[in-house]
């Protein structure tokens, strides 16, 4: 029948997958172009000649023989140590180097514009507050003095122990809400002679630091976060700003002034802080923002303030699409250098023109440090592709014979729409075709068969040129990639190898958990699809995924949704032996145990609880201890699948648990 070749082929098309007319052969640089690498994962991350991401530990500094095949080192991470994916992959090396490019921007700025002091960064832990990378940034930065900022009490612990380990001049910025503890807190690190500064967020917090500092014996430094006008658009400036959550109005920071003068502690005022907003895409917008607290920092030095430091905050942006573009939040439209010369060029232009002595230069800019040394690696464990029933010419006839008067309209007009190839049209009538005849069979019009009939046209007319392949990901997005659920952040995502290969599928990506949320049908290219290559290639090799530039907040904002719990997480850098890398250290991700324990149950008496139940209903015997073996590895292992494992029952001799059931799990580390 003509109208239903023209109902398919009215269809509306998915994003195109590259084509042999196009690429005639297919090579790494390929997929280097269909991915964009070389534009997000500049300078870290490339495609090898063997297909495969390789990681570049030291930048654009990176010798041919110094990259990282990624593959081997997931290779190493299953096989080898035998970690359970998903996987983290922390590069120590790559977070020195990001460090190190920071300062050298900044060095550069202050040296080419002549200006009269010097840039000393913190390190936001909340970005990633892991033991491990905090403690690096702090070793890797103590050279150049850099330090810490912390937000909350606990942060404020982890900071001042770090820094104990740091250099002395180290700035410790204690920002968020403060009560009474936790500025005893930042009063006592004081004393330790850790250069700590106590950022008012609120106006009244200062009644509390003079009261403590009193009782402690202990000269306070104070800053003020100053709320600007300056803000930019879209959902990472919506903190900034007069009405942002933090900071004081200019009538507030009058105020304080006027107070630390009543009590003779206006010396004590010594930094100004601001916040743009993060992912700041413009230096147009950054210069603005900067001008305008350089003016409140030159205002509160003619008030007699002993000011000697103005703090940016945030706002270093990540080129998460590879765009260079200023009008998106997943990218930004400057370079390390073009950063830090408006930052320099606009303080040092304010201050010029009010005779004010340069301050020192301070920033936290944790996601610019942070995100591009942590990659997530999953894998796709199986495919499937949505299959339109089938209907002959004859089908569709009789489908229409035998429709309800009311829904004859929108089956021609189907039917007509798809005869001249409007496709937009095609789908509005099998939509109201659809919906009518639904509500037909709720009153009892339509019976199932006439019902599927109508589903599978409709279907045809709609998703038969669209063969987008779902693959199913050993992960939960809401543990590994809140944000994308969260906020519609968008991650680059793609194959860790087999890159020299064409992708032959359009995918997206559905998660382990029991949620229709839990799937990502967005990405950096702006489709809803990604190419893909087929699960399962030679020999059955798996199919590994990687998620980049997400070492900022994904870890320390995810949950247990569904109880999975955290991925395993390797720690790998780049060495001068056969493999090019040394996993320094290798802890498995949380087990069943775990997590249970982290929502208040006690997996000791839920595996007794079990245990007597299997007693009592199966016996005592081989059956029933395998069965309890069985349960006791359950509880020890991932949430995650294991991919071609067998059922425990078949395999008993490999579960085998003496009557006390098991204990707790340890850390598996590897020197």
């Amino acid at each position: 029948m003509p109208a239903l070749a023209c109902c398919l082929d009215a269809a509306i098309a998915p994003p195109s997958l590259p084509t042999t007319e196009k690429f005639p052969s297919w090579s790494s640089s390929h997929s280097a172009a269909v991915y964009r690498i070389n534009g997000w994962g500049a300078p870290y991350f490339s495609v090898n000649s063997s297909g495969n991401v390789a990681v570049r530990p030291h930048g654009s500094a990176t010798m041919d023989h110094q990259e990282i095949d990624l593959l081997k080192v997931v290779n190493k991470a299953s096989g080898g140590l035998h970690l359970p994916l998903p996987l983290i992959i922390r590069f120590p090396d790559v977070l020195k180097n990001r460090l190190e490019s920071i300062q050298s921007a900044f060095n550069s700025a202050v040296e080419s514009q002549g200006y009269g002091s010097n840039y000393q960064g913190v390190y936001p832990v909340k970005c990633n507050q892991d033991r491990f990378v905090v403690e690096d940034i702090v070793k890797f930065g103590s050279s150049f003095r850099f330090g810490l900022e912390a937000g909350s009490k606990p942060e404020l612990l982890l900071a001042m122990s770090c820094l104990c380990k740091g250099s002395s001049e180290s700035l410790l910025i204690c920002n968020g809400f403060k009560d009474a503890e936790y500025i005893s807190l930042a009063l006592i690190a004081r004393k330790l002679s850790l250069n700590t500064v106590i950022v008012l967020e609120q106006e009244e917090e200062l009644d509390s630091v003079i009261d403590m500092s009193r009782k402690l014996g202990v000269l306070p430094v104070v800053g003020v976060r100053a709320k600007l006008r300056t803000k930019h658009s879209g959902h990472f400036g919506s903190t900034s700003g007069e009405k942002g959550k933090f900071g004081l109005t200019t009538t507030q920071i009058l105020r304080v002034v006027k107070k630390l003068e009543k009590y003779g502690m206006l010396d004590c005022l010594q930094l100004l802080h601001f916040h743009i907003g993060s992912q700041i895409p413009s230096t147009a917008l950054l210069a603005d923002g900067v001008s305008e607290a350089a003016q409140i920092y030159t205002e509160l030095v003619r008030l007699g303030a002993s000011m000697k430091v103005i703090d940016i905050g945030g706002g270093l942006g990540i080129d998460y699409d590879g765009s260079k573009s200023t009008d998106s939040d997943l990218s930004v439209g400057y370079t390390l250098e073009e950063y830090a010369a408006a930052v320099v060029q606009a303080v040092k232009h304010v201050c010029d023109h009010k005779s004010v002595k340069h301050p020192v230069i301070c920033s936290e800019s944790g996601r610019a440090i942070v995100s591009h040394h942590s990659v997530l690696v999953f894998e796709a464990v199986s495919s499937s592709r949505y299959s339109v029933p089938s209907l002959s010419s004859f089908d569709v006839q009789q489908l229409g014979e035998h429709l309800p008067e009311e829904a004859h309209s929108d089956y021609h007009n189907l039917l007509q729409s798809a005869f001249i190839g409007d496709r937009e049209a095609c789908l509005a009538y099998a939509d109201q075709l659809k919906q009518r005849c639904v509500d037909q069979f709720k009153a009892g019009a339509l019976d199932i068969e006439q019902l599927a009939s109508v589903d599978g046209l409709c279907d045809l007319a709609a998703k038969t040129s669209d063969p987008v392949t779902t693959y199913h990901i050993n992960l939960s997005v809401f543990t590994s990639i809140p944000d994308f659920w969260g906020i519609g952040q968008l991650f680059p995502i793609m194959p860790i190898h087999r890159l020299d290969q064409r992708p032959n599928a359009n995918g997206v990506l559905s998660d382990l958990t029991c949620d229709s949320d839990g799937k990502i049908n967005r990405f950096i290219s702006g489709e809803s699809s990604l190419p893909l290559h087929e699960v399962g290639g030679k020999n059955g090799m798996k199919y590994y995924l990687g998620m980049f530039l997400g070492g900022a907040y994904e870890e320390a904002l995810g949950g247990v949704h569904n109880l999975f719990g955290a991925p395993s997480v390797i720690r790998v850098s780049q060495s001068d032996g056969l493999h090019g890398f040394a996993v320094t250290r290798a802890m498995p991700g949380p087990s069943c145990s775990d997590v249970l324990r982290a929502v208040n149950h006690e997996p000791q008496v839920m595996f007794q609880t079990l245990k007597d139940r299997i007693e009592e209903y199966i016996g005592d015997d081989d059956e029933g201890g395998v069965m309890a073996g069985g349960i006791a590895e359950s509880f020890h292992n991932m949430p995650y699948l294991t991919v071609g494992s067998s059922c425990f029952l078949t395999v008993a001799n490999e579960y085998y648990y003496p009557d006390d059931g098991f204990t707790g799990d340890d850390d598996l580390v590897c020197a």
